[in-house]
């Protein structure tokens, strides 16, 4: 069966699951079925409710959302139960959920984005990789990777935790000192600042999967799970050309953000007690706005007093707010925007019922991105590190800047799954082909 023809009895297949859970609920609860949809869709818009008043109040109205979130989906299921329509909608759900898989198994089918093209190379003859022992919960040492590097014949700096040390000038030092490759075993932050360097230098550019989140090597589909298989590129590597994204001349390999999670990043508790400074800084960064009146503008579109703004080194496929996934392509030379501005509860729970299709949420691309505000300096947080820059702040993509020696074979180079859109899918199951 050819790919298109798959792909198009897929979408149909996932069209029919859709159909059959309404028709389930249909004939299971009859007349109560337009019911049951309402009061599901009523429970997720005071769950929305309640989480904004959770993470915007202060004092009792904070306990009161989290009991609001907590106490609708149970309200719902308790109804469901005592209605007896409890068969009826968990059929339907596990209907809509398969309908979901197949709809994603369908579109990565129908037109799976092209890999970035991959260069034969010759392994490097003086590597040098810097390495962070404190990133990841200490991969480093758990891994072996500094004594693993230098068995195939890379020299390691291992950073000094009890000591902040330049890691631009370490990498810079290399390269005066004959390195022809530049490699980082830590977190994104610090593989930016190598990242820049290599760039700047034209040298090849190694990634370890050793931070904590590990976004960068995500996207360039190295294996998370086992960081020291990373190091397969300094014997068996091809190349990559990946773009580059620069903020006011400093280097980002993920994202910078603006507005309130850089407001909260900029908090010296962040570190070590993220949750509950996050908590105690939310109400006065949401609620009215208590940071600086932010402007993004970003190919002659404007996005006005945003609260969020995510500028990201090529966009991001799915483009979550609460986790924005991954990108299958970095070297479209274009960067991501994703703006948002939530002035209550019933922006809140439209968010959670349309996700990034909200009136809150605006997405923009383009070369550059330029972020103004009614202060003369502002928070950045750049791939997660806290910064104060000087406005307007300036961001742009330098396509190709970086050449990524990555392993020849690589765990992630599966591409992710693209969001569902049923119109797309319609489209494809109605005549087949590439949808993408």
């Amino acid at each position: 069966m050819g790919v298109a023809v798959r792909a198009k009895w897929l979408a149909r297949a996932s069209i029919g699951c859709g159909l059959a859970a309404v028709a389930l609920l249909a004939a299971g609860a009859g007349l109560r079925g337009a019911l049951v949809v309402a009061i599901g869709l009523v429970a997720l818009a005071l769950m929305a409710v309640g989480g904004w008043w959770a993470l915007s109040r202060r004092g009792p109205l904070r306990w009161l959302g989290v009991l609001l979130a907590v106490a609708a989906p149970v309200a719902a299921v308790a109804l469901y139960i005592g209605a007896g329509t409890w068969p009826w909608v968990l059929g339907a759900v596990a209907l809509w959920a398969v309908g979901l898989a197949l709809a994603r198994t369908a579109l990565r089918a129908a037109g799976p984005p092209r890999p970035m093209p991959e260069r034969e190379v010759d392994p490097p003859r003086r590597p040098v990789l810097i390495m962070n022992p404190k990133s990841g919960g200490g991969k480093v040492e758990k891994f072996d990777l500094a004594a693993k590097a230098r068995a195939l014949g890379a020299e390691v700096l291992l950073l000094d935790p009890t000591t902040h040390q330049d890691v631009a000038a370490l990498a810079e030092r290399a390269v005066a000192d004959g390195a022809d490759l530049l490699g980082v075993a830590g977190g994104d932050g610090t593989q930016a600042l190598v990242a820049q360097v290599a760039a700047k230098h034209g040298l090849p550019f190694l990634v370890v999967s050793a931070g904590t989140r590990n976004h960068f090597a995500l996207d360039l589909g190295l294996d998370r799970a086992d960081p020291s298989r990373c190091l397969d590129a300094l014997t068996d590597g091809v190349e990559l050309r990946v773009d580059l994204g620069e903020v006011d001349g400093r280097a980002f390999v993920n994202n910078v953000s603006f507005g309130t999670y850089a407001e909260v990043v900029q908090n010296p508790e962040y570190r070590d007690a993220k949750a509950a400074t996050v908590l105690a800084m939310l109400p006065d960064l949401l609620v009215g706005y208590a940071g600086a009146k932010l402007a993004a503008e970003a190919s002659g579109e404007l996005l006005e007093q945003p609260q969020a703004v995510l500028v990201s080194n090529n966009p991001y496929d799915a483009g979550d707010l609460l986790d924005p996934g991954r990108r299958s392509r970095m070297d479209r030379g274009r960067l991501g925007v994703l703006g948002v501005r939530v002035d209550g509860a019933a922006q809140a729970a439209d968010l959670a019922l349309r996700g990034t299709n909200a009136e809150a949420v605006k997405i923009l691309m383009g070369r550059e991105v330029v972020v103004t505000a009614d202060v003369p300096s502002i928070p950045v947080a750049v791939d997660g590190e806290a910064l104060e820059l000087d406005v307007p702040v300036r961001c742009v993509i330098r396509p190709g800047a970086l050449r990524v020696r990555v392993p020849r074979d690589r765990p992630g180079t599966v591409q992710p799954a693209p969001p569902v859109k049923w119109s797309r899918l319609a489209r494809l199951a109605a005549n087949g082909g590439a949808q993408r």
